[in-house]
């Protein structure tokens, strides 16, 4: 079945375009052309506002009520998943945060069957610990930090399906184990980590990636000693996952980070709780209570714990509070991470081939309707 989509800007990953329709056919965008070439034959949906690239978020601890570390299902997969659609998540990593080997091989046997049962929206697994640094280690469990050893190297590398990242403090692992999981194809990023600005660039030597959330979790930028942020903003090929809340990390250091790197590799994040598409007030992580007040989740002490946020908030803060460029931002929604996924050739563009995972925005930002793979939410 074939359906243009018209009546709609689209802004298609480079440019923002004005009366062209979206042709979907099969789960793919068939084609973009000018709404008046359009044949006679073809079934025409009107809709209104901005129609872009829908939102792949990276770091997705839970929603809809649900954290992955305590029900490690596809169907709670499939429940997290649900919830962030409704703010234009076309894309996501079920994040699942440092816990015992045990619970960390069974997360990751959901999530293979998840990906068996193609859920909607799922992409792979993050894998966000144990292998950190005590002193940074924020809300996680210290009791379940530990360093890689082969048993953990076997289950990080077994999901041949999808794709697998994995957050660690590169000076509390071996050279040797991030660069057989790079080989392996495994998605290596730098986290909870003290290491120094030496470390951190010899681990992209070996098949670092990137940074996840940056600054957060990490030593601050200091003159004699650069630390992660440095190497984080110093490494040109590497990609920083940011969270734009406003609580994480303050406004004016978003924008000095961006202003240095660049819009190209950073990613927007939203590092969301199990309250996502819900009232709740509370949950519980690892036996700790966490509290939403407002939009900032912490723990009694007030250490925060993850993030009340959803990446079409993540969008409009980097337009209201960073004064950021609407496409910019779009691309560090999608195209970007994306990219960072080694996903850029299907999704994060609106283009002949690319998967129909789109989203539609009013002109406030809110989201009014997605589509995962030409499957409208509506």
């Amino acid at each position: 079945m074939r359906i243009a989509l018209t009546g709609a800007r689209i802004f298609d990953g480079s440019h923002m375009l004005d009366g062209r329709a979206v042709v979907i056919e099969s789960g793919r965008i068939a084609a973009v052309p000018l709404e008046k070439d359009l044949g006679s034959d073809i079934e025409r949906r009107r809709i209104e506002g901005l129609l872009a690239p829908g939102f792949i978020d990276v770091q997705v601890n839970g929603g809809g009520g649900l954290l992955f570390n305590d029900v490690r299902s596809v169907e709670c997969i499939r429940t997290i998943a649900t919830a962030h659609r409704a703010y234009g998540t076309v894309g996501l990593l079920p994040t699942f945060i440092t816990d015992t080997r045990e619970t960390m091989a069974e997360a990751v046997e959901a999530m293979r069957e998840a990906l068996a049962a193609r859920v909607p929206g799922v992409l792979g697994i993050h894998l966000e610990g144990p292998f950190i640094s005590p002193e940074r280690k924020g809300v996680h469990n210290p009791a379940f930090i530990r360093p890689m050893e082969e048993e953990d190297v076997a289950i990080l590398t077994s999901l041949q399906e999808g794709r697998t990242l994995v957050t660690l403090a590169p000076e509390r692992n071996r050279m040797d184990a991030v660069a057989r999981l790079a080989a392996a194809g495994v998605l290596i990023c730098a986290g909870h980590t003290a290491s120094d600005y030496g470390t951190i660039m010899e681990a992209t030597r070996h098949g670092l990636r990137g940074f996840t959330h940056l600054f957060n979790a990490m030593p601050p930028l200091a003159g004699r000693d650069p630390g992660p942020v440095g190497a984080a903003l110093d490494s040109r090929d590497t990609w920083c996952g940011l969270i734009v809340d406003g609580h994480h990390v303050s406004d004016a250091s978003l924008r000095v980070a961006i202003a240095a790197k660049g819009t190209e590799r950073m990613m927007l994040v939203s590092d969301a709780m199990s309250v996502t598409g819900t009232d709740l007030t509370q949950f519980a992580l690892h036996g700790r209570t966490i509290y939403r007040n407002g939009d900032r989740l912490t723990t009694g002490d007030g250490t925060l714990a993850g993030a009340d946020i959803d990446m079409a908030s993540a969008v409009r803060n980097s337009v209201q509070r960073l004064g950021l460029g609407l496409p910019d931002v779009l691309r560090m929604a999608s195209q970007n991470p994306a990219a960072f996924l080694r996903l850029d050739h299907e999704l994060g563009r609106i283009a002949p081939g690319y998967r129909a995972s789109l989203v539609l925005l009013d002109d406030g930002l809110q989201v009014r309707e997605t589509w995962i793979d030409g499957a409208s939410s509506t």
